[in-house]
């Protein structure tokens, strides 16, 4: 064998040093060029994106429906129809869903990238969906509020344009679009059916200590007055970038060497892969400069939205807890962006306890997953077909649950598990009950971190005020459209794109090198001794940049604590010394605490009022727990199939249905000893209906695992439905 052969295809095995070495360098040789290239083709790309009106990854085919720019409150934003790929079916019986993007400096379409994600889940399982995405630049002057209002006609439409629909539309927000569809919910309550949030941060001081750095960055920063310095210098606008570069600096391992190590490292496979992700990533949009504000104020450095502190411009105060439609919240511990307790910790602050939330009549579902990163939750194709595949196709079950608090526990479904034959795909969804103590054990702020944040929020307006007083006017006076611009164009993010592409005067002998390599390519296997130490070099200075980052975290937040905890700045502020105790929560209001009574005593009341359909239920609930039991998609998969079959006096509407079940667990929960007592005069005289009826919470029961309690209880429950039962008293004898 030659040694050209040799370094063409060295074997394994091969012990030459020199041979090692010439295979390696011509290997690390192409594999640099072929960077290159791929640097270049994202460059590309990057430029093509920015000529776009409406630029995006979606890939599906999509129809314009409504424009946002013709509205009387216009603004960037724009709703469309998915069109749904060939072979894939649609059945406009079921509720549509709407995707919403997040503009948290990214362009649009992360909610459908791939074929396996939520759009495309939803539309396999059958569901209409639609997408409300946004051009690169806003409408001068338009507000977070005129967003919120053409949200909601957006659903109204949908709405209008699906009236067989079983239900109304599902929204789902992924990261930033999350919150703006809370705000859209709580401002408008009857439009949207079920929620999900995707990483979409509603708490935001929330976190532990030793992680959560971002939620310092206000306070390092003196508050929000270098938003407005940012949205000066952009004449107006503030630039998507700067929200991308902080993402950026959360990881400096992945950002400075990770992520282009592993194109490099797998140069023949990773490219197209990495150039996808960077259409996306590397095309930011704008935001007006008073919606980035007013998102620094009141979320970030704020912390209002939970605790009811929003108002819009008439005057009303933007509460969560208008909000009746269920809520699915999907979050995970590898998340440093959206970290658990910011996804869930708005609970802590809106209701006192479940009792509270039960009382409001939300449902709120919620799950944790143990290691994907914020963009794997709603890019990730396992996420896709795992956590959001069991969501649409559950969505009708969680619709009907009644109020509370509930963990989604996904599993793995097999020929073993109990009546299999009632699971759908291969994983079993299953709903158990939790508390507020439950999310209080993921980790919650003392009262002195509260006081900290709180003081963050008192410099912000003070500094902010300053700024805009003494600085913000020369600032502008400074600034031309043509300046901005050019701050824009040589940003950082912007920059690393642009320098190379097709526009640099390398880039043909670039593109002439890749063409030569790709057809003599020579890669080395990674038995190549020198490729390992290539490999072990890069995660020893990955570690390195990792440790590094970690140092600068927690110097970070000792530099926090030492600032705003000192009694002095407090005291500088306004802050009492009795604020130090206090924490957030949403204002209690005497009308909301009177409803709650009115409503109890409405229920103790009507106990012995209700027919068949009541009656079921009341059973089903009691036997699962007398109200505080689990669920799985078995039981409704069951109740789906009876359904289906039962005679027109038994069929009642989805939400004859809702209401029946939220009254039903409602009355369990306040009295469930006489709840069962009166159970028997729910029940028609009729033996035949009584028996049908019983048959139905019979197979409701055996359609899960039963425990002995529940055998117990559903004997009860057939006694009360056995018409010969001594203690059965008519409606005619008690009349």
């Amino acid at each position: 064998m030659s040694d050209a052969d040799a370094l063409s295809a060295p074997r394994h095995g091969t012990t030459n040093p020199a041979l090692i070495a010439c295979a390696y360098w011509v290997d690390t040789w192409q594999r640099s060029i072929l960077m290159l290239d791929t640097l270049r083709q994202r460059g590309n790309t990057y430029l093509e994106q920015a000529e776009k009106i409406a630029p995006h990854v979606l890939s599906f085919g999509a129809d314009l429906v409504l424009d946002g720019r013709e509205f009387e409150r216009p603004v960037n934003y724009l709703l469309a129809r998915i069109r749904p790929p060939e072979g894939v079916k649609i059945d406009h019986n079921k509720r549509p869903f709407i995707v919403f993007d997040p503009r948290a400096g990214h362009g649009p379409g992360i909610g459908g990238m791939k074929q396996d994600s939520e759009i495309g889940v939803a539309m396999r399982a059958g569901h209409p969906c639609y997408f409300v995405g946004f051009l690169p630049e806003p409408v001068h002057g338009q507000t977070i509020e005129d967003v919120c209002v053409a949200e909601a006609r957006f659903i109204q439409h949908v709405i209008e344009i699906e009236p067989d629909a079983a239900g109304k539309p599902c929204l789902i927000g992924n990261c930033q679009a999350g919150w703006q569809i809370m705000l859209t919910a709580a401002i408008s309550p009857d439009l949207s059916g079920p929620i999900i949030l995707a990483g979409s941060p509603l708490s935001y001081w929330a976190g532990v200590h030793g992680k959560n750095p971002m939620r310092y960055l206000g306070g390092l920063l003196g508050g929000t007055w270098m938003t407005s310095l940012a949205g000066d210098l952009g004449h107006g606008i503030f630039d998507g970038a700067h929200l991308v570069a902080n993402f950026e600096r959360l990881h400096p391992d992945n950002t400075f060497l990770e992520k282009a190590y592993n194109v490099y490292s797998k140069i023949d496979t990773e490219p197209q892969r990495f150039l996808d992700f960077e259409t996306w990533w590397g095309s930011p949009v704008l935001l007006d400069a008073g919606e980035m504000q007013w998102i620094a104020d009141n979320l970030f450095v704020g912390n209002k939205l939970g605790t009811g502190a929003i108002t819009t411009t008439s005057g009303e105060r933007v509460d969560l807890r208008n909000i009746t439609s269920p809520i699915l919240i999907f979050c995970s511990w590898g998340d440093d962006i959206t970290p658990p307790q910011q996804a869930l910790g708005w609970l802590l602050d809106v209701y006192q306890d479940v009792d509270d939330l039960i009382q409001t009549g939300q449902t709120v579902v919620y799950t944790v997953h143990e290691t994907i990163g914020h963009l794997g939750i709603f890019v990730s194709g396992k996420v896709a077909t795992k956590e959001h595949a069991e969501f649409a196709s559950c969505i009708d079950m969680i619709d009907l649950l009644p109020p509370g608090l509930y963990e989604a526990v996904i599993s793995d479904a097999g020929p073993e598990t109990a009546r299999a034959d009632l699971i759908e795909g291969k994983y079993l969804l299953a709903l158990e009950p939790r508390t507020l103590d439950d999310i209080r054990a993921f980790g919650t702020n003392s009262p002195e971190d509260e006081a900290d944040f709180a003081t963050v929020a008192r410099v912000s307006e003070i500094n902010k005020g300053l700024y805009k007083t003494f600085a913000s006017p020369l600032v502008r006076r400074m600034t031309t459209e043509a300046s901005a611009q050019w701050l824009r164009s040589i940003h950082p993010h912007r920059l690393r794109f642009s320098a190379i592409s097709d526009r640099n005067p390398a880039a043909p002998i670039i593109s002439w090198a890749a063409k030569n390599v790709r057809a003599h390519r020579r890669p080395v296997g990674s038995e190549n001794p020198l490729r390992q130490w290539e490999e072990i070099m890069a995660s020893q200075m990955a570690h390195s940049l990792q440790l590094w980052g970690q140092l600068r975290d927690r110097l970070t937040e000792q530099v926090f604590q030492s600032t705003y905890s000192s009694p002095v700045l407090q005291a500088l502020v306004g802050m009492r010394a009795e604020d130090n105790a206090a924490t957030t929560h949403v204002v209690r209001d005497v009308t909301r605490r009177m409803s709650a009574r009115e409503l109890r005593k409405t229920l103790r009341a009507d106990m012995d009022h209700g027919d068949l359909t009541d009656a079921i239920l009341r059973s089903v609930l009691y036997i699962a727990g007398g109200g505080n039991g689990s669920a799985d998609e078995r039981s409704y998969s069951t109740l789906k199939r009876i359904s289906a079959v039962l005679p027109p006096n038994l069929k009642v509407g989805t939400d004859r249905f809702k209401e029946s079940m939220r009254k039903q667990f409602l009355t369990l929960r306040l009295d469930r000893r006489q709840a069962l007592e009166t159970l028997p005069e729910l029940l028609p005289d009729d033996a035949s209906e009584r028996r049908r009826g019983l048959a139905i919470v019979r197979a409701l029961f055996e359609s899960r695992n039963r425990t002995d309690a529940e055998a117990k209880r559903f004997e009860e429950v057939s006694h009360l439905f056995d018409p010969s039962a001594a203690h059965v008293v008519h409606r005619s004898a008690r009349a």
